[in-house]
Formats: structure tokens, sequence, C-alpha cells
């Protein structure tokens, strides 16, 4: 079974966060979920070097203040990953553009929940909202 390496970004924007919703995938389980954005890192790269060249490819945008937030091991049915994530700023909100994603939200941490999220990205949505709590 193939293990992925990937990051995510989870970017914040004044108190809240950008969630971004997935494009259609040959893997139901994933396919028009919401999740944070990120990719896979690849030979070479650090996590961190990894998460900017993606969120630049996918959002066409430069992310900033990277800050390690948690690592997350999933078994979904025909992959694993274990996925990096980490809280960052964006440089500018109205310069994000969707090449892959179907639509982003802005949300509360509060709001978070009401989203139907990929299952790799629960612990990081959990975690958020018990932090939030503090």
């Amino acid at each position: 079974m193939k293990h992925y390496f990937v990051s995510a970004a989870i970017i914040q924007v004044k108190d809240e966060i950008l969630c971004f919703q997935r494009g259609p995938s040959k893997f139901e389980y994933v396919s028009e979920k919401y999740e944070f954005p990120g990719g896979k890192i690849e030979e070479g790269e650090t996590p961190e070097i990894a998460l900017v060249r993606e969120i630049k490819e996918e959002l066409n945008v430069d992310i900033f203040g990277l800050e390690f937030f948690q690592t997350v091991d999933h078994q979904y049915p025909d992959f694993k990953i274990t996925m990096h994530a980490f809280k960052c700023f964006v440089s500018n909100l109205e310069e994000i553009q969707l090449n892959e994603h179907l639509n982003f939200l802005q949300l509360s941490v509060s709001q978070l929940s009401s989203l139907d999220w990929a299952a790799a990205d629960v612990p990081f949505v959990e975690k958020l909202i018990t932090e939030s709590h503090g």
C-alpha cells in the first residue's frame, strides 16, 4: 500500500481559518471534502519547503510565518498518509486562485466542525477547536 508524506497549511486570517474544498477524486472518501491545502513532500524537501511550493502551485500565493502544529498518520482504504500541518499566514488573500479546489471558506474555529472534512484533516480541526477553548 502506498504511503505518502505530505504537508498541510492551516492558513490563519485574523481569528479565522481558510478551509478548502477538494475537487472530484477517484477516491470517493476524499472527493469534494474540505481540507487544509498542501501536498506531497518531494525527495530532498523539508515539510516546510514542500508546503510553500505546494501552496504556490495550488493557490498562487505565498505563505509565511510557518509554525508546526501537529503530525497525523491516517489510513485510508487505498493509501496511508503522514501529514505534517503548519499554522501560517497568506501574503495576500485577494490573490488566491483555486487551481485544484472547488471553493474556499473563511470560518471561525467554532464553525469548522460544520464542514464535511477529509478524514485525515479531522484531528487538526479537533485540536484547533480544543485549543480555542483554552
